[in-house]
């Protein structure tokens, strides 16, 4: 009886996550991917269905061979895509790079800190998740156009002569970025950092080792399992970014996401929006995959 719980146990543990996937990840992407492959039409909602659950399997069977990609042709046809693409890779890319920057030495910080103020600091890190994400990028404009708060400290502090642009840059999506995400990397860092044997480090040094050596040579390394999972929750979200990039950035800045709710709102071209929408998680899975390939080699070493 213990057996046949622990068997019906083991099974609903693995059933929940892949549920969880199949209801909002799986069904969501085919939908999604459904209405790529239909053609556009005035109408609401404003595309014609290539095929319809409805029809059925035979149905289903029957219209595989009117399928078109059209959709997809049509994205190459365009350099706006492409440059959309590129610029939201690159961005996400720097922006990543600057929040693992900043990230370390904080969460290398906490993990040194005493224990019993470890929850406290931790605590001050999701702080900014109690207010809402909106309000929050919305701040970020008082303080960044010419006449807010950072000018304003500049001008007194006689560093500035004029009020320097950076509202509506790609400058301020990166400092949006940077802020809205920089939790995200610094709790994989300190988890990863806090299991740390802290006697390895004297070890080091005992063997001569800097502590600038030593923490190259053994602290860093170590911590890498928490970059690379930290770099990929921050680099996955910030590539499809719409809110920060439409707040804080010009209209030069071109990310995917706006133009993706271009499509969407004010062309309601559906078809090639879910176009857009599915070659951008494809661009997502791929760095996924590396990262889970990496993890299990990582684990078969550890063996």
């Amino acid at each position: 009886m213990g057996k046949l719980t622990s068997g019906l146990y083991n099974r609903l543990v693995i059933a929940i996550p892949y549920t969880w996937l199949l209801l909002f990840f799986l069904a969501p992407f085919f939908i999604v991917f459904r209405i790529s492959l239909s053609t556009t039409a005035i109408a609401m909602p404003p595309y014609e269905p290539v095929f319809s659950l409805a029809d059925g399997w035979a149905g289903l069977w029957s219209k595989i061979g009117e399928l078109s990609f059209d959709n997809y042709s049509y994205l190459t046809e365009d350099s706006l895509y492409f440059n959309a693409y590129v610029s939201s890779v690159v961005i996400a890319g720097i922006s990543t790079f600057l929040t693992l920057l900043i990230a370390y030495p904080i969460a290398y910080g906490m993990a040194q800190a005493p224990r019993t103020i470890r929850p406290t600091l931790v605590m001050l890190v999701i702080l900014p998740f109690w207010t809402s994400f909106l309000i929050r990028v919305y701040s970020w404009i008082a303080i960044l156009k010419p006449e807010g708060l950072f000018n304003q400290l500049l001008l007194s502090l006689h560093i500035i002569d004029s009020p320097l642009i950076i509202l509506n840059t790609n400058t301020a999506v990166y400092i949006g970025i940077v802020y809205s995400y920089l939790p995200f990397m610094v709790l994989p860092l300190y988890s990863t950092l806090e299991k740390m044997d802290g006697t390895l480090i004297e070890a080091a040094q005992d063997l001569g080792c800097t502590p600038i050596k030593a923490f190259w040579r053994v602290t860093f390394p170590l911590s890498i399992p928490g970059v690379v999972a930290g770099c990929m929750l921050v680099f996955i979200p910030a590539v499809g970014e719409f809110v920060i990039p439409d707040l804080l950035g010009g209209s030069q800045t071109l990310m995917i996401g706006k133009t993706l709710w271009n499509e969407f709102n004010a062309n309601r071209d559906w078809p090639v929006s879910s176009a857009v929408a599915t070659i951008l998680l494809m661009i997502l899975v791929i760095p996924i995959v590396f990262f889970q390939n990496a993890q299990a080699k990582a684990e078969e070493r550890g063996k």
